[in-house]
């Protein structure tokens, strides 16, 4: 059990001194469900930040002072209850530089917003706090909370240094025990929670410590780890809530009403479609009744009574409850008409839309320039297409030629698939290799030219047999075109979901946010830059391994990769490289631009109207302009980064531990040795956190919400020419092309999970926001990010005007939506299916 502050070290009733001066101030506390607020018995001390007790090598520490009165208030959105203090102390006691809390509740814990001191001369001192405060009962630790200062470690007053250093090893624990609730306990652990050794159909490997399966870490949620193939945590419920994070990781108890709302009305969406299966068979039986039972039916019940019973038993309180209970029954369950298909029904059937959505839809960080032909794998084998499937389609071009101005483009996902394609589809799915070669026509658009599909050899050998489909538009082989593009976008989902989004965002962050709390004092200004941009991480990732990535989970019922699907993320983990992370290096590396001096950022996009990039390039230019200018307020000189020991311990932390399974890669990471390389590190992990997931999150209801648009798993292979699955297809191509598509209910679950992930929630603070005006001191560091928050703005109206451009094709497509998947929306004023708006943080 962690122990910062040792009651021992001081008298809890000391006689005031003669010369006494008091100190005014007040605390906010906000409200809470079903919590007691802190009463006359939570107590606070302040140790001075200037004047030393030598006894103990600390600040001067105060006197008790009880909360007095709790009056009703409002700080933001939030409900809460002001209370005054006032503290007792020798005149020479100096200023204030930490204070300590003791809740003296029996039971409950309360959640701190900040406390405010009063000063003589106008003057006042800020402890931003926003973190829960357990009974001191139960802790036996007073909590300790420090001025809005920042100190490098280098810098810090001599009164804090001992103060700053015990709070931090108390944040790393010792490795030992199981958690409670009460410890803020920041640990590294293997994703061994995912199977059920009980169940065999559930068991799954241990991710993370291995060579065989390299994967990042996640915070330690149960017992310490002593070996990664014997040791396997478990969970007390199916939809399980009673699990351990951090206090100060989880989430509001407002944030979590709402999005147990949204899960409820999720659970619903499936459960009455599950009923329908059962009546109407479960299959769609053509496009148009498709469209009529998901989105123009009859809203449905609020919600199921059999998924309340079973929430109200791992719901954390009552109250949280009884909110729920009141959101569903206000909230009719029905989904909204998705955007691919608001304008035009048919759009998002045409190869341009196809093709665009590589550059502008949900997933548009893997399409690449093509920079060999044939393809060849990453074992030598050279691709099936030859220069008389794609050189017809060139427009007067040889392939050389089109090579050279820049101007062919595959989207591949051959390689990392082969190896498991045999193993898939032993699971019921019909799953191909599948690589997209794209050319570049004159008006700036892309145009599929040839899909080679690929299954593993019937002998079990290493070999392939692959297929070629061209584009046609009549007869069957406009139909097996259709059907290749759909096994294209099934593989193409499941990257995006398994890698794009989950691994290489959620899962990518999480360490850095166990290492920040670890090794950064609060203190710190690099935590203080970071902080905003790990809210809810924790939490959202420890729903998703309960709910989404277990063994038998939802991703395992909707995806094709099924039960090997972190399997296959995590080799996907073994090349991740975090220097390749940065907008910049990732668009060089995938060749989608050249570096070049001339250009604004130093960078030239090989296609011009690439919303994903276009957009994201003045995002990125805006967030590393705000760290830069934020390092060099702090660090004047090279020395002063290799110098900071906070630093250098977050950074070895980050690399050894948390993302351990990628040391060994001397190019995964830069030296943490000059002002350049924190910056570029800093802007590259502020970039995944808030703008790269909003591309690849916020647009999946508005282009996957249409199943048929952006399928999960295939039931069907592409038939062959002669035979009877053929003549099924070119009697009925729709009902084919649906029977190979998932079924109703698999389409509804994942349906209704991409409408929970794709929502803003109401608490959502967005880039360029802080939660509050008071996390800093500093009016330099205030002005700076008033100036980011005006770029941002910018942006902004940049993005407006692309849109409006009808030169650039791309913006809005066949389907007639305008890219606004980055747009900063520095107001942030709306929530749900907006399609727009970069929060902080990955937080959904």
């Amino acid at each position: 059990m962690q122990m910062p502050l040792c009651p021992k070290l001081w008298d809890r009733s000391p006689v005031p001194p003669e010369n006494a001066i008091t100190i005014n101030g007040t605390v906010v506390v906000a409200k809470n469900f079903g919590l007691s607020a802190p009463g006359k018995s939570t107590t606070l001390r302040l140790f001075s930040g200037t004047q030393i007790d030598h006894g103990t090598r600390k600040g001067k520490l105060s006197a008790e002072a009880p909360l007095r009165g709790g009056k009703k208030s409002k700080h933001g959105k939030t409900s809460t209850t002001t209370y005054h203090v006032s503290f007792v102390m020798e005149a020479e006691f100096g200023t204030p530089g930490a204070v300590a809390v003791k809740n003296g509740n029996r039971a409950d814990q309360f959640f701190l917003r900040h406390v405010q001191l009063e000063l003589a001369h106008d003057r006042t001192i800020h402890f931003e706090c926003n973190s829960w405060v357990y009974p001191y009962k139960k802790t036996t630790c007073d909590r300790l909370f420090f001025i809005n200062t920042s100190y490098l470690p280098s810098k810090t007053p001599e009164a804090l240094l001992l103060l700053r250093d015990e709070e931090l090893r108390s944040l790393r624990g010792n490795g030992r025990g199981e958690r409670k609730d009460w410890e803020r306990v920041y640990d590294y652990d293997y994703y061994n929670d995912l199977g059920n050794p009980e169940n065999p159909d559930h068991v799954r490997p241990v991710m993370g410590g291995t060579r065989t399966h390299p994967y990042p870490r996640r915070c330690r949620t149960g017992r310490a780890l002593s070996n990664t193939d014997e040791v396997t945590e478990t969970r007390k419920h199916v939809i399980n809530l009673d699990f351990y994070i951090p206090p100060d990781e989880r989430f509001s108890p407002g944030k979590l009403a709402e999005v147990l709302t949204l899960g409820v009305q999720a659970v619903t969406h499936f459960v009455v479609p599950e009923m329908k299966t059962m009546i109407q068979g479960n299959n769609f039986r053509s496009i148009e009744k498709l469209t009529e039972d998901l989105y123009t039916r009859p809203s449905q019940p609020a919600a199921d009574g059999e998924v309340m019973d079973r929430l109200k038993t791992s719901v954390p309180s009552h109250k949280t409850y009884k909110q729920v209970a009141k959101n569903v029954k206000d909230n009719p369950v029905k989904f909204p008409i998705p955007q691919v298909i608001q304008h035009d029904r048919e759009a998002w059937r045409s190869d341009d839309e196809f093709a665009r959505e590589m550059l502008a839809g949900l997933n548009p960080v893997a399409i690449k320039r093509l920079q060999m032909f044939p393809p060849v794998s990453s074992g030598g084998k050279k691709s099936s297409i030859t220069a008389q499937h794609v050189e017809s389609q060139l427009a007067d071009v040889t392939i050389e030629m089109a090579m050279r101005q820049n101007r062919l483009y595959i989207l591949d996902h051959h390689d990392y698939l082969m190896p498991y394609l045999r193993r898939i589809n032993t699971l019921g799915v019909c799953i191909y290799a599948s690589r997209t070669l794209l050319f570049l026509k004159g008006d700036g658009t892309l145009k599929p030219v040839v899909i080679e599909l690929s299954l593993p050899a019937s002998d079990g050998g290493d070999g392939e047999i692959s297929r070629i489909f061209l584009p046609a538009s009549h007869g069957s082989d406009a139909h097996l075109w259709q059907l290749a593009k759909a096994h294209v976008s099934v593989n193409d989902s499941g990257y995006h979901q398994l890698i794009s989004h989950w691994l290489f965002t959620h899962a990518a962050v999480e360490p850095f946010v166990i290492a920040t709390r670890r090794q950064l004092s609060a203190m710190h200004p690099i935590h203080k830059l970071l902080d905003p941009h790990f809210k809810d991480t924790m939490q959202i990732n420890t729903l998703a391994r309960s709910i989404l990535l277990n063994a038998g989970g939802i991703l395992e019922r909707t995806m094709y990769p099924g039960k090997y699907a972190l399997e296959m993320s995590s080799a996907i983990y073994g090349e991740w490289r975090f220097t390749e992370q940065s907008l910049p290096n990732d668009l060089v590396k995938r060749g989608m631009a050249s570096r070049d001096p001339a250009m604004p950022g130093g960078l030239s996009l090989h296609i011009e109207d690439y919303p994903y990039a276009v957009d994201g390039l003045d995002v990125w230019r805006a967030i590393d302009g705000w760290v830069r200018s934020y390092c060099a307020r702090f660090y004047h000189h090279d020395a002063e980064v290799a110098g900071d020991t906070e630093l250098q311990a977050w950074w070895d932390d980050v690399r050894s531990a948390g993302h351990g399974d990628r040391q060994g890669d001397p190019a995964c990471w830069l030296a943490l040795d000059t002002v350049n390389h924190l910056a570029e590190t800093l802007s590259t992990l502020v970039w995944i956190a808030s703008a790269l997931h909003a591309a690849v999150n916020f647009g999946q209801y508005g282009y996957a919400g249409f199943p048929p648009n952006r399928p999960t798993r295939c039931r069907r292979f592409v038939p062959q020419p002669g035979t009877p699955e053929m003549t099924q297809l070119e009697a009925d191509p729709e009902k084919f092309f649906l029977e190979m598509l998932p079924d109703r209910f698999t389409a509804t679950l994942g349906l209704a999970l991409i409408e929970v992930l794709s929502n803003h929630t109401a608490d959502e603070v967005y880039l360029g926001q802080r939660a509050t005006s008071t996390w800093t001191d500093d009016g330099e560091l205030l002005q700076l990010l008033d100036r980011f928050r005006e770029e941002l703005r910018r942006v902004e109206k940049r993005v407006v005007e692309r849109n409006k451009d009808p030169r650039l094709n791309n913006r809005r497509g066949p389907i007639k939506v305008p890219y606004t998947l980055l747009f900063p929306d520095v107001a942030g004023m709306e929530k749900g299916l907006t399609g727009r708006g970069i929060p902080n943080s990955v937080s959904i």
